[in-house]
């Protein structure tokens, strides 16, 4: 029967020069790279690969970015709807991806970042 579905977690500096986010840029391009690649590959037995690009939220992980007070800061300031997204917002679309409701979609990178990759800032 196979099937399945895989989510990793990606950041706008995979395509932006981020400050203070140094080799974690070119490692999250990689990642998006290997979404596709996976995903073209794994399709023949419905297993699904896709990526979401959460913008800046406070996490464990995003703790040991220097300055991420003042991205989060910036990025609510700067996107399309005046916020950063919450855990729960990235939560819950890792959730849909996860479920058959998104049984169509694979290889995409989902931005849930309250519409900060769409600005030009």
């Amino acid at each position: 029967r196979g099937g399945g579905s895989i989510v990793s977690m990606s950041f706008i500096g995979s395509t932006l020069a981020v400050p203070n986010y140094n080799v974690m840029g070119p490692a999250k391009a990689a990642l998006e790279s290997c979404t596709r690649y996976l995903a073209r590959e794994l399709g023949p037995e419905n297993i699904r690969i896709n990526s979401l690009s959460p913008g800046a939220i406070r996490t464990l992980s995003s703790a040991g970015i220097k300055d991420i007070s003042e991205m989060i800061r910036v990025a609510g300031e700067h996107s399309a709807m005046k916020r950063t997204a919450t855990q729960a917002e990235v939560a819950n679309t890792a959730a849909f991806l996860l479920s058959d409701a998104a049984s169509g979609i694979t290889g995409q990178l989902i931005y849930v970042d309250c519409g900060y990759s769409i600005m030009a800032n």
